[in-house]
């Protein structure tokens, strides 16, 4: 790299090479100006030095902002929130585990953290154990254990550990990568699910839960924050035996334990006279699972208390489902009476048992019904509101410049139904300003629609990908298919895309989940 300009080298700092969390020290002063801000970007090895120097250009040599520096670097894509937020508060540590470079938390629950992270062009998820569980050797052993046995496993419907990485200061898991839901997010956003989408959902769990006991493995904390859509609505089951962290030999210990489903576990298992690790107690609560998605609510009356938790008495206290769901459907009602069954010996007997029962029902209801009537070939398959549904927009926020009413409410109310948050503007210009330098992004896409605006739309749709500051947000043109010149002069490539119309929703969506592949999700309630 030649001699950098004098106004860019007060910005650049000799490159450091970090592929680890980094020295001991933890933590440093946040920085305090634009140029301690950037410089900590390359110091840290989240970018390179000519990467810096070329985003550090918008900046100009002005009266610039820590605020301004943040948002030009995050629009060049060099440092998320999640490292921006690290950054000022001084952290010099959790950048990257291994060669992992984290991008942003995704999830967290008992006993770790989940990060989506990057190597090279590929993404992870990479699960930490917490510290409180780190320093303990015997929990430890326990995390490592459980990860390098789900290395072994290799299913569709269960998400694959890559790596196990035994550091010293920060153990941690290698998984692939899933972009969708959780069933629980899916659950708390439909409320009760038809009878066959949840049957379908149930069979992928099965399916997972069989493979895993076919190799002696139990999960034994299956509950809907366990198990994730992906984005072509297949069910992974997550966190095989981690919930095994928990699990105490003397029974009195169990009060102590965080995880409510672990207790749940043993309780079953102690009121039934059955050992530890019996397969049919995941069976139980994948039918509790089956319960939850029909009925909208949990099976299991819910308590903090640990003491009650561990009385048999909860599980004979459940509510008949067809009491909560008078028009459950027979068949579905059957396999969750089966799985329920709180005596073991008149349970269904394994995973494998279950997703038969589930498979016979779903055959049942796709040719009679809900209903039990026969229907007509035309009829048979899935309605619209069976479909496996995702709500892959959770956490991004599209803007749609659009002047026709029945075109804006057909598109904003389709897109809601899959989690995005929709805002609408009838004038381009104005959506335009909106996205002012310097000012937050207040989409993560843009949708412009041309059959009515015409070249106002084009306009500005060809101003968004040639303006520095709007050129890296996505953007979706919306033209008619007899609108030739417009689909002439209209911008292609990157990350610019064109749609016909008549507009068929799954195209669209498709669309969104391409462009939107790389963009960090924004944090649920501040959008």
């Amino acid at each position: 790299m030649g001699k950098l300009p004098t106004a860019l080298s007060l910005l650049i700092p000799p490159l450091r090479n970090q592929a680890s969390p980094g020295p001991l020290i933890e933590s440093m002063d946040g920085p305090t100006t634009p140029e301690e801000f950037v410089a900590r970007i390359s110091e840290l090895g989240l970018a390179t030095r000519r990467e810096v120097a070329r985003a550090s250009k918008d900046l100009g040599v002005g009266e610039r902002t820590l605020k301004d520096a943040v948002a030009v670097m995050q629009r060049h894509g060099l440092v998320t929130t999640l490292q921006s937020d690290k950054i000022l508060k001084g952290d010099k540590t959790g950048y990257f585990y291994g060669d992992y470079k984290v991008l942003y938390l995704i999830g967290q629950g008992t006993f770790a953290r989940v990060y989506r992270a990057q190597l090279g062009d590929e993404v992870f998820a990479v699960k930490v154990l917490r510290k409180r569980f780190r320093d303990e050797a015997k929990e430890l052993e326990q995390f490592l254990r459980e990860g390098r046995m789900g290395l072994k496993l290799r299913h569709p419907n269960i998400v694959s550990i890559i790596d196990v990485v035994p550091d010293v200061r920060t153990p941690f898991l290698v998984m692939e990568f899933v972009e969708g839901q959780t069933l629980r997010s899916l659950v708390k956003v439909r409320g009760k699910l038809p009878a066959l989408l949840a049957l379908q959902l149930m069979s992928d769990i099965a399916s997972g839960l069989a493979h895993a006991q076919s190799l002696g493995i139990s999960h034994r904390d299956l509950k809907l924050s366990n198990v994730l859509i992906s984005s072509d609505g297949r069910c992974k089951l997550v966190d095989f035996g981690l919930a095994a962290l928990a699990d105490r030999k003397d029974p009195e210990q169990m009060a102590d334990c965080p995880n409510a489903r672990a207790i749940d576990y043993a309780a079953l298992e102690r009121g039934t006279g059955v050992r530890k690790d019996d397969p049919r107690s995941d069976v139980y609560f994948a039918g509790n699972m089956l319960y939850h998605m029909i009925a909208g609510v949990p099976a299991l009356t819910e308590t903090r208390d640990r003491l009650q938790r561990l009385g048999v008495n909860r599980f004979h206290e459940v509510r008949p489902l067809h009491e909560l769901v008078p028009d459950v459907p027979g068949v579905a009602n059957g396999v969750v009476q089966r799985a329920m069954e709180v005596n073991p010996d008149k349970r269904l007997q394994s995973a494998a048992a279950l997703n038969a029962e589930c498979k016979k029902a779903i055959e049942h209801l796709q040719r009679y019904g809900p209903e039990g009537k026969p229907k007509g070939d035309d009829e048979q398959g899935q309605t619209e509101e069976d479909e496996l549904p995702t709500i892959e927009g959770e956490g991004y926020v599209v803007m749609l410049v659009e002047s026709k009413a029945k075109l804006q409410n057909a598109i904003r109310e389709r897109l809601k139904s899959r989690g995005y948050r929709v805002l609408v503007i009838q004038d381009p210009n104005r959506a335009l300003n909106r996205f002012a330098e310097g000012e937050d992004r207040p989409a993560d896409c843009v949708i412009f629609g041309a059959s009515e605006l015409g070249s106002l739309a084009l306009e500005a749709y060809n101003k968004f990908a040639s303006d520095e500051h709007t050129c890296e947000i996505p953007a979706i043109l919306l033209v008619d298919r007899k609108q030739s010149k417009i689909i002439a002069e209209a911008r292609r490539g990157g990350k610019r895309l064109m749609l016909g119309l008549p507009l068929k929703v799954r195209e669209l969506r498709g669309a969104l989940m391409k462009l939107l592949a790389d963009v960090e999700r924004r944090e649920i309630g501040t959008y």
